[in-house]
């Protein structure tokens, strides 16, 4: 008979709550949908080396609140472009919108996760995502820059849903 959810999380967990630094990033990342990515951003931040589970997923979700952030930034930029058809520049601003909601979410996270709330770090991970898909969604056209970046963006905060449920499993 298999494990419920809940044990294999705090199974995952114990396995990887003795690690530190390196050890750990490199165990951990194995098992993310995004192995080189996940790697590439928790050791661009020099608290990856010497960082528990809680460290790496509140990092993971630091390089997802910038990348939204850089795509808020490229939505303003265009917003402002007089070329642009009316319906693509509704679509941005209700983009912007959506990744201001999703900056929020990333925030909430972050709080959840210092909280060890595991539930609601997932509900506001979940909802980030669900941001990016309807900013996606508002902007005609799928070749656009702004849906490369989303896709990081979704990567991201994949790694963080991963790297949060393990970091929280032991709570909840």
């Amino acid at each position: 008979m298999g494990l419920s959810r809940a044990t294999e999380w705090r199974s995952i967990n114990s396995v990887y709550s003795e690690l530190r630094g390196k050890v750990l990033m490199d165990n951990v990342c194995q098992q993310t949908p995004h192995k080189d990515l996940c790697i590439q951003v928790l050791s661009s931040d020099p608290t990856s080396a010497f960082g528990n589970l809680q460290d790496l997923a509140l990092i993971s979700l630091r390089m997802a609140a910038a990348n939204a952030t850089g795509i808020l930034t490229q939505v303003k930029m265009l917003i402002d472009d007089q070329n642009l058809d009316p319906g693509v520049q509704q679509g941005l601003a209700d983009c912007k919108e959506n990744l201001l909601d999703a900056e929020g979410q990333l925030e909430d996270t972050v709080a959840a996760i210092l909280t060890n709330a595991k539930h609601d770090a997932q509900i506001w991970l979940k909802a980030a995502l669900s941001a990016i898909d309807t900013c996606d969604a508002s902007i005609p056209g799928h070749d656009d820059v702004l849906s490369v970046k989303s896709v990081e963006f979704r990567k991201l905060c994949n790694i963080a849903v991963y790297l949060s449920k393990v970091s929280l499993a032991k709570h909840n």
